[in-house]
């Protein structure tokens, strides 16, 4: 279930009207009443999932959804004690379902500093806005100009530099976003449909860890369904973004114009160098490293150093470069001999 401090979790339904309004034909199951979307990993006896690839048929056969969307070609696939629709676009019925069930808490009322914090040693700044629910520890600062929504919680010794806007997160001690930061909006996610590109709800969140730098302009996007995670002392250089459901380990180092896909996991003491780019669902190992404007489109084993679009081991990326360089000289020579 989303959390509740950041959605809001509307009337359920039954799966006959939730297939009215999404798009859908039942096969089974349509007085079960759903009240949460969910992915078929996670999902329990309240929830509804979807399946969009193949690849998660296992998922399917195993999961505990109360009930399931799937092409009609994997209704024999589904569980038996789960309810059926059958649509030809799964995700894009889905995320309609979604946004019948939950809601993202709005700002509409912005609280005083006194009562989002702990006590008279936060420092809040000429033109702030904190919403509902928010929470600021001992010690620190918030910038002029700086908006934090709804159920945010921040630890103490933070500082928050003027104009960020900080959604649908919650941070640890010490954590610093410098001007412009933007975390916590909605991840890119769309699902293709008849009608055109379908957004997917975002129900996840931001959790920033102990010690974590943001660079000024830098996004973070909260997850699809699970959490975007940074991890503790990880320092994200300016103009840096980061995709949503990335899990980022302890001590990373993002230099800028980093950019990081949508599901990507770093161990601890990663090293991106600027304008290194990572493709979603990939996962870099513990001490690896990726060089100035590399492309990774792989997963890289721990300790390793990366370089070169697509990008490759280092030593590897060199004597290809090396060579292809002794190729064209070599070419370059042939020509001017027979000129």
């Amino acid at each position: 279930m989303p959390d509740p401090r950041f959605f809001q979790t509307l009337s359920p339904l039954t799966v006959a009207a939730l297939a009215e309004h999404i798009g859908g034909e039942v096969v089974r199951g349509g007085d079960v009443v759903i009240s949460a979307v969910a992915p078929l990993s996670s999902a329990d006896r309240g929830a509804i999932a979807f399946l969009g690839d193949r690849k998660f048929a296992a998922a399917l056969a195993e999961t505990k959804a109360g009930c399931v969307i799937v092409p009609s070609s994997a209704v024999d696939a589904a569980p038996a004690d789960a309810a059926v629709i059958v649509s030809g676009e799964a995700q894009a019925a889905w995320a309609r379902a979604s946004a019948l069930l939950h809601r993202p808490v709005r700002l509409d009322r912005a609280i005083s500093a006194a009562e989002a914090a702990e006590d008279d040693t936060v420092v809040i700044e000429p033109g702030v806005i904190l919403g509902e629910g928010v929470r600021i520890g001992r010690g620190s600062r918030i910038g002029a100009n700086t908006v934090i929504g709804p159920g945010v919680q921040i630890g103490r010794d933070c500082l928050i530099s003027p104009g960020v806007t900080v959604g649908f997160a919650l941070l640890g001690d010490r954590v610093k976003l410098l001007a412009g930061a933007r975390i916590g909006e909605a991840g890119f996610g769309a699902a293709g449909s008849k009608a055109g590109p379908v957004d997917i709800p975002q129900l996840g969140r931001v959790i920033l860890q102990d010690g974590v730098t943001v660079g000024a302009n830098s996004c973070i996007d909260r997850g699809a369904y699970d959490d975007t995670v940074i991890g503790e002392n990880t320092k994200i250089d300016n103009l840096v973004m980061i995709g949503h459901n990335c899990v980022i380990g302890r001590n990373n180092l993002m230099a800028a114009h980093t950019g990081i896909s949508g599901s990507v996991t770093s161990g601890d003491n990663c090293i991106f160098g600027g304008r290194a780019g990572v493709g979603d669902h990939i996962t870099i190992g513990e001490g690896a490293r990726v060089a100035a404007g590399g492309g990774v489109l792989a997963d890289v084993p721990p300790g390793e150093i990366w370089s070169g679009y697509p990008a490759k081991p280092l030593r590897q990326f060199l004597r290809e470069t090396v060579w292809l360089s002794k190729q064209a000289s070599q070419k370059k020579g042939a020509k001017e001999s027979k000129e």
